[in-house]
C-alpha cells in the first residue's frame, strides 16, 4: 500500500484539534511534529520509522510517532480517524444556507499579535475552506498583552501582505485590517492615516468592560461615528463556558458578564453610520446574546459573521455563528461577508477616509 503524506495528516489533526477548541499544547505537539518531519530527508524518515526511533527526535512524541508510522504505511492514522468521525457541525436549513453564502471572514489573528500561526498558514487554511478572502485583523498597540501592532509594525505587515498576496492561490486574497481597541473616549487606537489604508477595520472594547452604562454607551456610539470603523466586534465583551467546560470555566475565571450599555442607542448609531455588528463565532464568546441580536435584526442592522480565529482550525467556526444568526432570523443579504469582495470594499470605502 502506498504511503500517505504524514505531514498533511499531522497538520490535519492539528486543524481538527483547533476546531474542537482543544488545549494549545495538544495542537502544538502535532504542528511541531509536522515541522520536524518536514525537516527530515525521506531516507532518514523511513529508516527511523522502520527502526521505531522517531520518538527519539525532539518534538516528536509517542503519539505523533505512531501517527507518522501509520501514515507511512498508507493507513489513515487512528488518531485522525477518530477526530474525523466527530468533526464538524451539521447545519440545517437557514443556517446551512447562510454558511454556504459566506465568502470570507472579517476577523482573524496571526502570530504577528496573539495568534498562534503565521499569516501564510491562516490564509491557506481559509482558502482550503472555500473562502474568497480573509481579513487579517491583528490587535492594535494598546493591547500589549496581545502583542498589539504599533504603527511601524502595522506598516511592515501591510507590505508583507502585499507581497504574500502575489503567492496565494488564484481567486483568494488576504484583505488588510485591524482589530482596533475602542479607547475610553470612543477614539480608535491607531493613526488615522494608517486606518485609512486598511480594507476593513473591526473596533472592539477590551478594557474597562465594567464601565457604567452611560459611559460605555457614549464610548461605543463615538466609535461607531468614526469614519474608519466598519464592524463593531464582540459588542458585549462577554465570555461564556465553551462546550464541555461548564462549572470549570466559572471556577477558573474564564467567564465574564456582558458589558452594560443602551442597546437602542448603539443600534441607532450602527444604522445612522451604516456599520455592521459582528456575530462572533468563538465558542467562548457567542456574542452578542440572542436577545440583543434579535433586537438588531428587527431594527434592520448589518452584520458580519466572524470567527475571531487565532489558529487555522478555528477558521472553521463559522457554523456556530450561522446557527445563532438563523435562530434570530438574520437576513442573508444583511450579512456583509456574504457580499462579493468588491461590494464589501465599496461598503467599507463608503464610510470615507479610505484610499
Amino acid at each position: 500500500m502506498a504511503s500517505r503524506d504524514p505531514i498533511a495528516d499531522l497538520r490535519r489533526i492539528a486543524f481538527l484539534l483547533e476546531r474542537a477548541n482543544e488545549a494549545t499544547y495538544r495542537v502544538r505537539a502535532f504542528r511541531s511534529a509536522a515541522a520536524k518531519v518536514a525537516a527530515l530527508d525521506e531516507e532518514e524518515l523511513l529508516a527511523r520509522a522502520g527502526e521505531g526511533t522517531l520518538g527519539q527526535i525532539s518534538g516528536i512524541g509517542s503519539v505523533t510517532a505512531r501517527c507518522i508510522e501509520e501514515s507511512l504505511k498508507g493507513e489513515e492514522p487512528v488518531y485522525l480517524r477518530r477526530l474525523e468521525s466527530t468533526e464538524g457541525v451539521d447545519l440545517h436549513g437557514a443556517a446551512r444556507k447562510l454558511r454556504e453564502a459566506l465568502r470570507g471572514d472579517c476577523h482573524s489573528h496571526s502570530d504577528w499579535s496573539d495568534g498562534g500561526s503565521p499569516i501564510e498558514e491562516m490564509a491557506l487554511a481559509a482558502a482550503d475552506l472555500g473562502h474568497e478572502y480573509l481579513v487579517l485583523t491583528d490587535h492594535s498597540p494598546r493591547l500589549t498583552v496581545a502583542r498589539g501592532l504599533p504603527a511601524a509594525r502595522l506598516k511592515k505587515q501591510l507590505d508583507y501582505v502585499a507581497r504574500l498576496n502575489d503567492q496565494l492561490p488564484e481567486g483568494f486574497r488576504i484583505l488588510t485590517g485591524i482589530e482596533v481597541d475602542i479607547l475610553d473616549d470612543g477614539s480608535l487606537d491607531q493613526e488615522d492615516a494608517l486606518l485609512a489604508r486598511l480594507d476593513v477595520v473591526v473596533g472592539s472594547v477590551h478594557s474597562k468592560l465594567r464601565d457604567e452604562s452611560p459611559r460605555m454607551t457614549k464610548r461605543m456610539v463615538n466609535a461607531l461615528a468614526n469614519p474608519h470603523l466598519d464592524i463593531l466586534g464582540h459588542m458585549t465583551g462577554r465570555k461564556v463556558p465553551s462546550q464541555g467546560e461548564g462549572d470549570r470555566a466559572h471556577r477558573t475565571g474564564r467567564t465574564r458578564p456582558p458589558s452594560t450599555f443602551d442597546l437602542d442607542k448603539v443600534i441607532a448609531a450602527c444604522l445612522e453610520h451604516e456599520k455592521a455588528i459582528e456575530i462572533n463565532c468563538r465558542p467562548d464568546r457567542l456574542d452578542p446574546p440572542k436577545r440583543m441580536l434579535t433586537v438588531a435584526v428587527e431594527a434592520g442592522c448589518l452584520f458580519s459573521v466572524d470567527t475571531d480565529a487565532h489558529a487555522p482550525g478555528q477558521l472553521d467556526w463559522l457554523g456556530f455563528g450561522c446557527e445563532r444568526a438563523a435562530l434570530c432570523n438574520v437576513p442573508i443579504e444583511n450579512v456583509v461577508n456574504t457580499w462579493s469582495m468588491e461590494r464589501l470594499l465599496e461598503w467599507t470605502a463608503s464610510h470615507a477616509g479610505r484610499t
